[in-house]
């Protein structure tokens, strides 16, 4: 069965200003494309191209980018009269994604909760946000959750100073704890494997994956580290993206991994 990728995109990102009175934070562009589009181009390098993205504020512009995904790769002759569109060298990805509304105000657990009916119970799904890139080892990551055989495993990389941390122990999270220094202390870099059943740990769309969810399953042994020491930022900032930007725009995107 196919392995789906799960990106949640529903956020407002307000952390970043004036970019997103304007558009969903996943559809800030880097190098004139969507952070979406780099994100999605990471898994399908990996051989994952069945995507489901959890659209929250201002998710009707996701959809849109997506309807026209083909218009805009494409020169076309446009028959007015005869309202009809010919497709001349379409340049589009064989990628299947399903675009799921799931709340404005509805929290990261909350949003997998609403889309649980969509997901295979016999098969692990990628997880990530709709606004950080890495050169991170998804087919690593997901070799390692079927070997390991915990409910989720949780990519690691090695901490900013801004950021809480998790206390990792040998090939698993023991426990998270607030920023400062601590013994070998990592955190969550954004790139799961989930299993189905670790859903039961989200109440509602007041759950936010990343503190109960998380917890509980890190208390019961059940969270899995994938260590990942390459590159990896997130797009908190303008900052962040004008960093992104200069990357691209020099050829020097560690995160393009694919040709």
């Amino acid at each position: 069965m196919t392995i789906k990728a799960v990106i949640l995109a529903g956020g407002r990102g307000t952390r970043i200003g004036e970019e997103t009175h304007l558009r969903p934070k996943p559809m800030i562009e880097i190098g004139g494309r969507p952070m979406l589009w780099h994100i999605m181009k990471i898994y399908a390098h990996h051989g994952i191209t069945d995507f489901i993205v959890c659209l929250g504020y201002r998710g009707y512009m996701i959809k849109e980018w997506f309807a026209n995904y083909v218009l805009h790769g494409s020169d076309v002759t446009i028959d007015l009269a005869k309202n009809h569109i010919e497709y001349h060298d379409s340049r589009a990805e064989p990628w299947r994604v399903t675009l799921l509304d799931t709340g404005i105000e509805t929290q990261t657990g909350g949003r997998l909760k609403r889309i649980e009916r969509h997901l295979a119970a016999d098969q692990p799904f990628c997880l990530t946000y709709g606004d950080g890139v890495a050169d991170v080892d998804i087919r690593g990551a997901l070799e390692f959750h079927r070997r390991h055989g915990k409910l989720a495993t949780m990519t690691v990389v090695p901490p900013p100073a801004r950021f809480g941390r998790a206390i990792v122990e040998g090939d698993r999270v023991a426990r998270f704890v607030e920023k400062g220094d601590a013994a070998d202390s990592r955190i969550n870099g954004g790139f799961f494997v989930v299993s189905l059943r670790a859903l039961a740990e989200i109440s509602g769309d007041e759950t936010i994956w990343e503190r109960q969810p998380l917890e509980r399953l890190a208390q019961a042994n059940q969270l899995a580290a994938w260590r990942h020491d390459g590159f990896w930022q997130p797009m908190d900032t303008l900052r962040d993206r004008e960093q992104l930007e200069e990357l691209w725009r020099g050829g020097r995107a560690p995160w393009k991994v694919w040709t």
